[in-house]
């Protein structure tokens, strides 16, 4: 007579458990990407504004837009647009047409919107401490609602969000590395205590770009 298997006997035809399953996206509409686009680079103005006013710089083509309008007679909007200019050859190749348009509207809204800002609020009284980490800060929470929507403000975070999507590195740890550079080249045009603040506020930026803008993490 045949024993009847038992029931705690693992049975040799049991399925394997299925992969999760990911979500897709949808994609952001045109209307949304209109109005990121907007709130995004007020943002990013509004902090750099908040930075220029405090005597301090920042990284990136941003923080070199700073700088020279600090020792020449261009206003940090035309330095903007102009050293943003070469990148967007390699966001062509290396991004896409859609990338690049957006990343164009970008540089400008933010050139033109650096502009307003003076005229809106009296930026010459911000105490440097709260105009560094607030305006930092800012600029960081900007940038990512342009990232979401697949855009950026140009220059090197074009080369730091290719690197994320082909590699995986972080975009924000990256471009950390790439602004204590730009910081720190600045000892000579800014005094040590703004260039200590210069860094930290450097620091604030790139950490809120790298704990809120991570690959795989978010949909949108």
């Amino acid at each position: 007579m045949t024993a009847e298997p038992s029931d705690q006997t693992p049975s040799a035809a049991s399925p394997e458990p299925a992969p999760p399953v990911h979500a897709v996206a949808p994609p952001h509409s045109l209307v949304e990407d209109v109005f990121a686009l907007v709130i995004g680079t007020l943002m990013v103005s509004f902090g750099l504004a908040l930075l220029t006013a405090s005597g301090a710089v920042t990284g990136g083509v941003a923080g070199v837009a700073i700088l020279a309008s600090y020792v020449s007679p261009l206003p940090f909007g035309v330095w903007f647009v102009l050293l943003n200019a070469p990148f967007f050859v390699l966001a062509v190749l290396r991004m896409g047409w859609a990338f690049t348009v957006k990343t164009i509207v970008t540089v400008v809204l933010v050139s033109l919107f650096s502009s307003l800002h003076p005229l809106m609020l009296d930026l010459d009284a911000v105490q440097p401490v709260y105009g560094v980490l607030f305006g930092s800060a800012v600029t960081g929470v900007g940038f990512i609602v342009l990232f979401r929507h697949r855009a950026s403000v140009g220059g090197i975070s074009i080369l730091c969000l290719y690197l994320q999507d082909r590699f995986g590195w972080r975009a924000g740890y990256l471009q950390m590395g790439f602004d204590a550079v730009i910081v720190l080249s600045s000892v000579f045009v800014v005094p040590l205590p703004l260039l200590v603040l210069s860094f930290t506020g450097a620091v604030v930026l790139n950490l809120v770009i790298a704990l809120n803008h991570r690959p795989n993490r978010y949909l949108a």
